[in-house]
């Protein structure tokens, strides 16, 4: 009978310390890289596998973290948290944890998702996204001691929670700073209805870009839902103005196809830029605002095992920089 591979036979394998091992196994991000690796190399060698319900009961903790799974929409928009899934899942794995994935397609479903999570999962934590204001589901969490990161951020208070977002109105202001670059000064915007944390956070970016050009916004902004027929729409009715801008800067790259179909229809030459960059905009040439959504995700990952490792350690937010990625749309 082959003999039992134990942390001690790893620990021997890898000329480290038991301890190194255990560390290597729940806690990796305390490990340097490359002696991370060495144990790593034996445990795939030896065929080690941690007995999961013995390193629960010696942390208190299940390795296991929830995130949801964004509801479909038109099929461009929703590939973004696609990205950001993989990015969350990918980087557990390398700390030692696994993702469970729930659907929900509001935030109260979300929160009874929550009840019926917990009691059914001795799950360690969630990572929320699509924050917005006075959301419902940070506070349910909050209230209950349940540990959680967002991809977002908390509009009402920055410091009420341990949050990762990507700062918007810095993309949509390279997006207009390239334009106003390139001559055009009357720079329209299509955007969400006023009240959405992201949405009037991408807006104040072409706002205050315009501004410190000397350009007055006032009139070059139209406010729709989501969509490519909605952003044709109001595309149109900026494009059919008196004095028309020459170049529009979008909330998403659904948008941005809508107004490159009005464009298209009206016989009018519109420099257009999207945000989100999604795969539809690389394959049709739009210029778009990327989002670094594997640098996001991985942020969650490490600022989520940082809440569970030091539960009242003050962690500092993250916000991470996004870039305009230029093709023949602008």
């Amino acid at each position: 009978m082959a003999e039992k591979v134990t942390i001690a036979t790893v620990a021997r394998h890898a000329q480290v310390s038991r301890q190194t091992v255990s560390n290597v196994l729940n806690a990796p991000h305390i490990v340097r890289e490359e002696t991370r690796q060495r144990v790593q190399e034996a445990i795939d060698t030896l065929g080690y596998r941690a007995n999961q319900a013995a390193r629960q009961m010696r942390t208190g903790r299940s390795r296991l973290i929830a995130v949801r799974i964004e509801p479909t929409r038109d099929g461009i928009n929703g590939s973004v948290l696609d990205r950001f899934l993989h990015g969350l899942t990918e980087t557990a794995e390398a700390a030692g944890y696994r993702t469970l994935l729930y659907t929900a397609t509001d935030a109260q479903r979300e929160i009874d998702t929550y009840d019926d999570l917990l009691g059914s999962y001795d799950l360690d934590g969630f990572v929320l996204t699509g924050t917005d204001h006075g959301d419902p589901r940070t506070a349910w969490l909050a209230a209950r001691g349940v540990p959680f990161v967002t991809f977002g951020r908390p509009w009402d208070d920055l410091g009420a929670y341990c949050w990762v977002d990507v700062d918007g109105a810095a993309g949509t202001g390279e997006a207009t700073r390239h334009l106003l670059a390139a001559g055009h000064r009357r720079i329209g915007w299509l955007g969400w209805p006023a009240g959405s944390g992201v949405g009037d956070d991408r807006r104040s970016g072409w706002r205050e870009a315009l501004r410190a050009a000397g350009v007055d916004p006032a009139g070059l902004a139209r406010e729709t839902v989501d969509g490519i027929a909605e952003g044709e729409v109001v595309a149109r009715d900026l494009l059919d103005a008196p004095h028309p801008p020459t170049a529009l800067v979008c909330a998403s790259d659904s948008l941005a196809l809508g107004a490159l179909q009005a464009a298209r229809t009206a016989g009018r030459a519109a420099s257009v830029i999207g945000f989100d960059d999604t795969p539809v905009a690389a394959a049709i040439g739009l210029t778009s605002v990327s989002q670094p959504l594997g640098d996001a995700a991985a942020r969650c990952v490490d600022l989520l095992t940082a809440v569970l490792d030091e539960p009242r350690r003050a962690l500092a937010p993250v916000l991470l920089a996004p870039s305009l990625v230029l093709r023949h749309t602008a």
